[in-house]
């Protein structure tokens, strides 16, 4: 059975379901989840975990990510973005350093308010399905990061500005543009998406769905690919092994506090472990 990561560049247009239901009919493997949502008209990386791997898909989800964002200045919309309804249009009359200004109050942590075109929930319902019935309610605000806002150039005339965006798990990149236009005065939306990184993966890493129809799972990454950033470590004995197994934890002294990649003896990554004082705990088995 198929089991591993698919890293695609989601087509705009698409829905991350949408893929996930594509790769389930290719590989023929009904366990098939994402790694984080993209709204139909982004595109870019997505994390595609098949089989057992889709016990990791929470990993990625819970990891930063890069974006590439055009910002539409003097345009507010519904959804904060160009596929909604047009609320106000304004004239821009906007410098650099005006823009350059703005944008550093928006690094770091920062409050969001979660755009009523979301899937977030408030009193069991969720926002887009008021949004649609023409409801707005009440939001309260979330804390996010923005680790990284960077402005990609000026644009000429009648063209869109474009950000480079690294943020934390939860992050609208709708609302800060929304956000962002609404602290220079002329309103601002979304035009256009593109996320660049996601759990670590790159663009580089990313096929599209016609390379997976032509070679099926022979793209699968190992499903350890996803903890490179954490060093690793191999069971000493075989009694190490059963006890891994078996959800028991681990001594290997001298081993300083940490988050480690387990393997077996014949090399099965076996679980992501904590460290304390020399004994590891699994956080998560992959056997």
């Amino acid at each position: 059975m198929p089991n591993g990561i698919i890293i695609i560049d989601k087509p705009a247009g698409w829905t991350s379901m949408d893929v996930c239901a594509k790769i389930r009919g290719i590989l023929h493997e009904k366990r098939v989840g994402h790694g984080g949502t993209l709204d139909p008209m982004a595109t870019g990386v997505l994390p595609v975990f098949v089989g057992r791997a889709t016990r990791a898909a929470e990993f990625a989800e819970n990891s930063g990510k890069e974006y590439i964002a055009g910002l539409r200045l003097g345009v507010s919309t519904n959804t904060q973005d160009t596929s909604g309804e047009v609320l106000e249009e304004r004239e821009v009359l906007v410098t650099r350093s005006q823009l350059e200004e703005v944008l550093a109050r928006f690094r770091g942590e920062i409050q969001q308010v979660p755009p009523m075109y979301s899937a977030v929930k408030i009193n069991g319902k969720k926002l887009y399905e008021l949004a649609r019935k023409g409801r707005e309610v009440a939001r309260p605000a979330r804390p996010v990061t923005i680790h990284e806002l960077e402005l990609l150039g000026w644009p000429d005339a009648e063209e869109d500005f474009q950000l480079r965006i690294r943020c934390s798990k939860g992050t609208y990149v709708r609302t800060l543009c929304h956000d962002i236009g609404q602290a220079l005065g002329c309103g601002g939306c979304m035009s256009a998406l593109r996320r660049t990184m996601a759990a670590g993966y790159t663009l580089a890493n990313a096929v599209t769905l016609q390379d997976v129809q032509a070679q099926g799972e022979a793209l699968l990454r190992p499903l350890d690919s996803l903890f490179t950033q954490h060093p690793a470590r191999t069971v000493r004995s075989p009694g190490q092994e059963k006890r891994v197994r078996c959800g028991n934890p681990i001594t290997l002294p001298g081993t300083p506090d940490g988050t480690y990649r387990i393997y077996g003896q014949t090399g099965d990554f076996l679980c992501l472990s904590q460290a304390s004082g020399g004994t590891l705990t699994s956080l998560k088995n992959f056997f």
